[in-house]
């Protein structure tokens, strides 16, 4: 399809194969395998002279239209898709890097990223440094002779700091390495790394491409060449999407511009409000003049994004007690969703981070995450003051 097209065009449009029966709507394709018209054409389809589907857990029409259509939004030459965010970080690191070599990643990342890097890749020989995702000094210091990757979430979870795309990609490229940036938090509806520099993107299509919480997802795109190693890791260990879930994901990704610019929107307002309560020592949001990367964030960013993290007075009683007198929000760890979640960062996404590695990712007892959904803020504010009393 024509990348001219604006953004909600392509999430509508791009990516559709009709099949002979030319439906309008994007096909499901729920079938295991594919049959082939002769012996030679199934050993042309292995061998790779020939395109066409072999097998669903690497080549099935309903998911390869879902990595074409997130290709198209991102700008990307090629989609990889996977059965979740984490699925898609893993097959990052096994299929572009091997043991001895050494990651650098922002030490603000989710919490199940680190327990990823450093206990389970660590036992295969993957070192990881954590450097800061605000200071690009600290890591050009902590690059290797054998560092092959920088990873960084922008926003981050869940504090919603702002990394420096473009700068980490310049040292990045100084040091022969990649630039892998989790586009959760934006979507390419709000940003687009692969535009300021970064060589991965990485999604959590569960978030904001579905959109209404239904079901689990990922994605890593980058360049044709680098995504065959990611391509080969799927194919060989099965960490794949169902066709079910990639319709669902295609869907959502139809009305993904308007509800981000909805979530942006509700987020600022809200974020604005909480500003103005005497309970609330300080509230990170992109969008907020007050926030610390503001004017980077509105260069790289189209809006401050739909996730909005607060601190209160108070501490974990305070927090959980403002969590416990919600009866509006959802008291539930994800995000993305139609629905306005909030969660307390300390003791669920980042429970199983040492205390140490909570403070020195900035992440307090009094921390409070929402994910901003589509109600009436009026509605939102009004459950939060209940608890804020």
């Amino acid at each position: 399809m024509n990348d001219a097209y604006d953004i909600e065009t392509l999430g509508v449009r791009a990516g559709l194969v009709r099949s002979q029966f030319n439906e309008h709507s994007e096909a499901m394709f729920l079938t295991s395998s594919f049959v082939f018209g002769s012996a030679a054409e199934a050993a042309a389809r292995f061998k790779g002279d020939e395109p066409g589907p072999i097998y669903a857990r690497f080549t099935n029409p309903t998911v390869q239209m879902m990595e074409a259509r997130l290709a198209a939004l991102e700008g990307a030459e090629r989609c990889v898709a996977f059965a979740s965010g984490m699925a898609a970080i893993l097959a990052t690191v096994m299929g572009l890097m091997k043991g001895g070599e050494h990651v650098v990643a922002s030490r603000s990342i989710f919490g199940s990223t680190v327990q990823l890097f450093s206990n389970i890749l660590g036992r295969f020989g993957i070192e990881t440094s954590y450097v800061s995702p605000t200071d690009p000094a600290e890591w050009r210091a902590a690059v290797k002779p054998n560092t092959r990757l920088f990873f960084v979430e922008s926003p981050s979870n869940p504090l919603t700091e702002v990394s420096d795309i473009r700068a980490l990609a310049a040292i990045a490229r100084e040091a022969g390495a990649w630039l892998a940036v989790d586009n959760c938090f934006c979507s390419p509806a709000l940003q687009k790394p692969l535009e300021l520099g970064a060589d991965i993107v990485i999604h959590s299509a569960t978030k904001y491409l579905d959109g209404q919480g239904r079901v689990l997802g990922g994605a890593v795109l980058g360049s044709q060449a680098l995504m065959e190693g990611v391509y080969t890791f799927l194919r060989t260990a099965g960490p794949t999407l169902s066709a079910f879930n990639a319709w669902v994901i295609l869907k959502g990704m139809e009305t993904l511009a308007l509800r981000m610019d909805a979530h942006s929107k509700n987020a600022l307002a809200l974020a604005q409000w909480l500003e103005a309560q005497p309970q609330v020592v300080r509230v990170l949001y992109p969008g907020l003049p007050s926030h610390p990367q503001h004017e980077l964030a509105m260069t790289q960013q189209k809006t401050g994004g739909g996730i909005v993290a607060f601190e209160l007075k108070g501490g974990k009683d305070a927090a959980w007690k403002l969590i416990d007198a919600t009866k509006l929000l959802s008291i539930t760890a994800n995000l993305g969703d139609t629905k306005t979640t909030i969660t307390h960062p300390a003791s669920t996404t980042h429970s199983r981070m040492t205390p140490e590695q909570r403070l020195a990712a900035g992440i307090g007892d009094g921390l409070v995450r929402i994910a901003v959904g589509l109600e009436s803020v009026a509605d939102i504010e009004a459950d939060l003051a209940r608890g804020l009393a």
